[in-house]
């Protein structure tokens, strides 16, 4: 008996509907700067005619991690491609780097057209956002690798600098501020703890309507990864940030310690803001340590900058772009 692709797994029929899906959604996603149509085997971008002087181009490759795992529960999957996109968005902001174009890779054992549309809705929706575009991809069915009705997904940004404008912490000093700009909740980190937390040992349900949060549990875990792009670049205009630390797995100290140099020490003024309730509640129903939910989680800090102490007098309690700067700490002489 004759075999062929389909029976071993991959649907070429379901590909060329998924990428005709697609199509018109990436076309969307478009800048003036992308050249040549979708499909093509490479993604072709022509840099922005303000050329800087001094160009440097930066990169950064980031998953969504488990949060997936809770996508796949609540069978809502058009938002995890913002979660990327975001993520990646601030990965290069801490450098000081305006994003320019983003690629994605999708992975599963068995390709639903309807569900990558979805998950590109998002891409597409976030690449608008941020005003880069989404320049290419790849889809990869692959049967027996993923478990049944899950897939995997994975971003790659590409941004430029001046190179006189990269953030490197090279001017930090004890007696700069730490600021910070909030979270919404959990962003794309840590998702492993709050569902074994929630999930496992609370035994709570993603359509679960949890009073302390206001909404479903779904809902909140689902929250979209925010980008502080528009506020970081309203602050620069204002003051000259020294350091950025985007706080994802690792927590508040354990990212800021990446940029700082090797005189300073951070003094982290732990419940000087707002926490998002997500934050006590799995800290109450695993119960989890609160050193360790420190050392996983952002605790209500999505974005940390230093500055001087001078300048964060000038920007502590004002909003830029809808986002209200926190005073998170300060830096000594260790």
């Amino acid at each position: 008996m004759l075999i062929d692709y389909k029976s071993s797994g991959v649907n070429l029929d379901a590909a060329d509907d998924s990428l005709n899906r697609i199509k018109a959604l990436v076309k969307s996603a478009r800048t003036p700067q992308v050249l040549g149509d979708v499909g093509l085997f490479a993604g072709a971008f022509r840099l922005p005619a303000d050329q800087k002087k001094h160009p440097v181009l930066l990169a950064s490759t980031d998953g969504v991690g488990t949060k997936l795992k809770v996508a796949f529960l609540a069978q809502k999957y058009d938002t995890v491609g913002e979660d990327l996109v975001n993520h990646c968005v601030n990965d290069l902001l801490a450098n000081g780097a305006d994003p320019l174009f983003f690629l994605d890779y999708y992975g599963c054992g068995k390709l639903n057209p309807s569900v990558q549309e979805e998950v590109v809705k998002g891409l597409v929706r976030a690449c608008k956002a941020n005003g880069i575009a989404l320049l290419g991809g790849e889809t990869a069915e692959m049967p027996g690798f993923y478990q049944e009705g899950e897939f995997d997904l994975v971003g790659t940004i590409i941004g430029w600098a001046d190179k006189e404008d990269l953030i490197l912490g090279k001017d930090i000093q004890p007696g700069d501020a730490v600021l910070g700009l909030p979270s919404v909740g959990l962003h794309t980190n840590g998702y492993s703890l709050a569902r074994k937390a929630l999930l496992e040992k609370a035994g709570l349900k993603l359509d679960q309507l949890i009073p302390e949060l206001g909404c479903t549990l779904g809902e909140e875990l689902l929250k979209v990864h925010p980008s502080y792009l528009n506020a970081a670049r309203s602050i620069r205009k204002k003051v000259k940030i020294k350091g950025i630390a985007h706080i994802t797995g690792g927590g508040i100290e354990g990212n800021l310690s990446r940029v700082l140099p090797e005189d300073c020490r951070m003094k982290i003024k732990y419940g000087s803001w707002p926490l998002p309730p997500i934050f006590d509640l799995i800290g109450k129903l695993g119960p989890v340590e609160p050193e360790e939910m420190r050392r996983v989680f952002n605790m209500g800090v999505g974005m940390a900058l230093v500055v001087t102490k001078e300048d964060a007098e000038k920007l502590v309690g004002r909003e830029f772009e809808g986002w209200k700067v926190l005073e998170v700490g300060k830096l000594e002489r260790k």
